[in-house]
């Protein structure tokens, strides 16, 4: 019996020494912390800053209106000068449109009179050449059979009958020529010139049409230029902040009705949708992690046990990466080794709503009361 009973206390020793090296001796943090990006919003213009009331801490949506600026002092010297060109490019406008308005009137009114002047002209010759005709006949009718001979003897009847026909041949030359548009004798001067003036205006009314087409594209590009210049003053001189991340309002670094100058930070709003676990570890538990290696998170005050992975392995000194972070590293974090866990479930679980700052450990091997911790 006493056998049995020093055999049983050695193994409840053993089984203790075991419960107690094993849990000493696995790898864990000896601090580990919630932790987020934070999503800085700056003022996009410079001008008074208007701020609701709001606490810290309150949940803000991506996209959400936090805040607005207004600058009634804004430049608008811009604007002045492109309507002071817009003005200018309608007035050109309007000056074409004129100027080929009254260059076609004066067109069509030259073109009347050359179409009168053409016909008065043509009708001129009809006439003389009428009469031309009936005495070519006349002299003709003279030139009987019976008298042919003393005709033809007759030298001046000859040449006159001669100055007949030519007279003839050149009207119906003449008369040809005025209907197609051409005056081959000096009488058709006037409306040859004419015709010439016609000609000389239609290149002015070309040349005018090319002028106008260009003015009125140079109109319609200071008028884009100005409704550009009109948005962009407006934007300078109002404009709103909107929140870019899903998560809860961290810092507030500008009061109401101050006045910022443009890139200045307005507040900072912690994104909870990027939600990590940062701690640190001794040197030795350190070198035996992997990016990638399976971990557990369990927050302090809760039983409830959270699997992650090893996302980052910052090692000593690792204080610069914390500058977009939430939560900065204590002194006594910096001294070890730095170690970023991935844990998918802290950002869906319905009772833990943005668990920023919430402290717990960190566990990379398995413990000897782990099955004791699952019961419990």
């Amino acid at each position: 019996m006493r056998i049995a009973r020093l055999v049983l206390g050695a193994l409840i020793v053993v089984v203790v020494l075991w419960v107690i090296v094993g849990e000493q001796m696995s790898g864990a943090s000896a601090n580990a912390v919630v932790n987020a990006r934070l999503s800085t919003l700056r003022a996009p213009i410079a001008g008074r800053v208007d701020l609701p009331d709001r606490e810290l801490g309150a949940a803000v949506t991506r996209g959400e209106i936090v805040g607005a600026i207004s600058d009634p002092l804004v430049d608008d010297v811009r604007v002045n000068d492109l309507e002071m060109e817009r003005v200018f490019a309608e007035t050109e406008v309007a000056r074409i449109e004129d100027l080929l308005g009254d260059t076609r009137q004066t067109a069509r009114a030259l073109a009347r009179r050359s179409d009168r002047a053409s016909g008065r002209r043509v009708a001129e010759l009809e006439l003389r050449l009428g009469h031309a005709r009936d005495r070519r006949d006349l002299l003709r009718a003279d030139a009987t059979p019976e008298g042919a001979a003393a005709a033809l003897r007759d030298s001046a009847a000859a040449l006159e009958l001669s100055r007949a026909r030519e007279a003839v041949d050149v009207l119906e030359n003449a008369l040809a020529a005025a209907r197609d548009g051409t005056f081959i004798d000096g009488a058709g001067d006037a409306a040859e010139n004419a015709a010439r003036r016609r000609m000389e205006l239609g290149a002015a009314i070309d040349g005018l049409e090319v002028d106008l087409h260009a003015a009125r594209a140079r109109l319609e590009a200071i008028r884009n230029r100005l409704v550009d210049a009109r948005i962009s003053v407006n934007r300078l001189a109002e404009t709103q902040i909107a929140a870019t991340a899903d998560g809860r309002l961290w810092e507030v670094l500008a009061a109401d009705g101050e006045r910022i100058q443009r890139g200045e930070p307005v507040m900072r709003i912690v994104d909870c949708t990027s939600l990590i676990v940062t701690l640190s570890v001794t040197e030795g538990v350190y070198n035996r992690l992997r990016v990638g290696d399976a971990a557990r998170f369990r927050l302090s005050g809760s039983g409830e046990i959270y699997d992650g992975t090893v996302a980052r392995l910052a090692g000593g000194g690792a204080a610069a990466l914390y500058r977009n972070l939430a939560v900065s590293p204590s002194p006594q974090h910096l001294e070890r080794f730095d170690v970023a866990l991935a844990v998918p479930a802290l950002e869906t679980g319905p009772d833990l709503s943005c668990p920023v700052g919430r402290t717990g450990r960190a566990f990379f091997e398995g413990r000897p009361l782990d099955w004791m911790r699952s019961l419990f």
